[in-house]
């Protein structure tokens, strides 16, 4: 639970480095992705050969399961970053996160079984609290509505990309899964931003820099520790934290406003993952592993 805490506090903060970058080290969007991936690499490969793990007999499918998660990312970080610069933060970041409710329901399919009581009460706060978050910020527009598909769609990837990334992380172990995803992503970012005539050399290197640590280090490092260690529904649910920094960070920012519908869907979101902490119970070994 910390370490999920942690890791979308993380995540929030990246929306705001990713305008940033636009800004003032006039970074294109799908290039800021391609910096995020490509200036972390590294620092994997190194912390990869200090992870120690059995090699499993099963290694070729492992890592095609990691490299499709690498290319599901690539997905979500290019249409993420497009869609921030065409919407409100809290938009972005919610709409980003719709994985909060597919990644439950692809667990729950997974372990053959129905949510409890307390998780579908949880669930059920969590549904309401985005429902307030997203009424009140979504607004039918041509300058937010292209943002909000774009981050709708990243979201759908992300999905995919948590479904293939434990898969492998389940034998490969967090460090080596995050190493391989990222080495399949770097090229298709770097393929699509040149098509596309996104600029990627930066002219101030500090947001990538810290979005490189803060976004992939740690808030992806993080998911993927805790993404088999705790249901689908606790990480999806705790995935709902980030709108809430973000709409944050967008008040603080960028005044975009908060009203009491913020404050309410905020408090839903924190009461389901309180409620669903509380509910964990022991899981079926197909749920453990999201992988059977």
């Amino acid at each position: 639970m910390p370490a999920l805490i942690i890791a979308n506090i993380a995540l929030a903060i990246g929306p705001w480095l990713v305008r940033i970058a636009r800004v003032e080290g006039q970074v294109g969007p799908i290039g800021s992705g391609f910096w995020r991936l490509t200036l972390a690499l590294p620092v994997l490969l190194i912390a990869m050969r200090r992870e120690r793990n059995t090699r499993p007999a099963n290694m070729r499918t492992l890592l095609f399961a990691a490299v499709m998660s690498g290319l599901f990312f690539a997905a979500d970080l290019a249409a993420w970053h497009l869609g921030i610069l065409h919407t409100r933060l809290s938009n972005a970041t919610l709409l980003g996160n719709v994985t909060a409710i597919l990644f439950p329901i692809y667990g729950f399919i997974v372990a053959r079984s129905l949510p409890s009581r307390k998780q579908g009460l949880a669930l059920f706060l969590a549904l309401c609290g985005a429902g307030l978050l997203l009424g009140r910020s979504y607004e039918l527009s041509a300058r937010n509505l292209l943002g909000d598909l774009f981050c709708l769609v990243a979201g759908v990837c992300y999905t995919g990309y948590l479904v293939f990334a434990d898969r492998a992380r389940s034998a490969l172990g967090p460090i080596t899964t995050l190493t391989w995803s990222v080495a399949a992503g770097i090229p298709i970012l770097l393929v699509v931003a040149l098509l596309a005539r996104d600029p990627i050399w930066p002219h101030v290197w500090w947001p990538l820099i810290l979005m490189t640590l803060g976004s992939q280090l740690v808030g992806q490092g993080l998911i993927l520790y805790a993404v088999s260690r705790v249901s689908a529904l606790v990480v999806g649910l705790m995935l709902l934290l980030q709108p809430i920094v973000a709409a944050t960070i967008g008040w603080l920012a960028y005044s975009e406003r908060l009203t009491v519908f913020d404050y309410v869907g905020g408090l839903a979101i924190a009461a389901a993952v309180l409620l669903v902490r509380g509910a964990e119970r022991p899981l079926p070994a197909a749920q453990i592993s999201l992988s059977a």
